[in-house]
């Protein structure tokens, strides 16, 4: 008789939520060359096969890890951004909550700039078409500000690329359990970028742009 071979059982959400962010980590210590299934395996306190069942190889892993991040940050900055009908409140929102999600993340995101060429031809346009996305929205904001009178005298796509690097460069180097937690580096975070994109009468003249520093 013939048996036949049974299917994986679907992860869990959870559990693979922990897979990318453990392997996100170890790769934004050691880089993606360097690091191996053997390193993300120990790290879950699994083994190597038992990590097999979860994931198809290392680089599948981490294009996973990318979409991941992608996915993240459409439903926790992205989409309820749209909700915000004041363009330099939308802009403070999205800044502050990125900034939240990549300390919380610990490199998920942060890896899209440093590791995409790791991915084959197919995933990295992929990969690269859901990042453009994100900075065109992000360009388009800033351009509508500008239009309105608020942007400072700054390029705006100078801005975006400025805005995302200072936001992705906190995996780098924000530690959990250090002088300011998660909320308050996103609002340290959020003033700086704020201070440094909007005039000074457009702050003063709309309430919703003021940071206020987490107690």
């Amino acid at each position: 008789m013939v048996m036949k071979a049974q299917k994986k059982s679907a992860p869990s959400n959870e559990r693979l939520a922990e897979i990318y962010r453990t392997a996100a980590q170890i790769i934004l210590r050691k880089g993606y060359d360097a690091t191996s299934v053997n390193d993300i395996a120990n790290a879950l306190g699994m083994t190597k096969a038992g990590l097999y069942h979860y994931i198809n190889g290392k680089k599948e892993l981490l294009f996973d890890i990318m979409n991941f991040g992608l996915d993240e940050l459409e439903a926790e900055v992205v989409t309820p951004a749209h909700e915000i009908a004041d363009a330099g409140a939308r802009l403070r929102f999205i800044i502050a909550s990125h900034a939240r999600l990549v300390t919380r993340g610990q490199g998920a995101i942060t890896i899209l700039v440093d590791e995409i060429t790791a991915l084959t031809p197919a995933q990295n346009r992929k990969i690269t078409r859901r990042k453009r996305e994100y900075f065109d929205r992000l360009r388009e904001l800033l351009n509508r500000i500008k239009a309105e009178g608020r942007l400072a005298d700054v390029d705006t796509t100078v801005a975006t690329f400025s805005l995302l690097g200072m936001v992705n460069w906190l995996s780098r180097w924000f530690r959990q359990g250090g002088a300011l937690n998660e909320e308050q580096v996103a609002e340290e975070i959020a003033k700086i970028a704020l201070h440094g994109l909007l005039r000074p009468e457009s702050r003063a003249t709309h309430p919703s742009l003021q940071v206020v520093k987490s107690t």
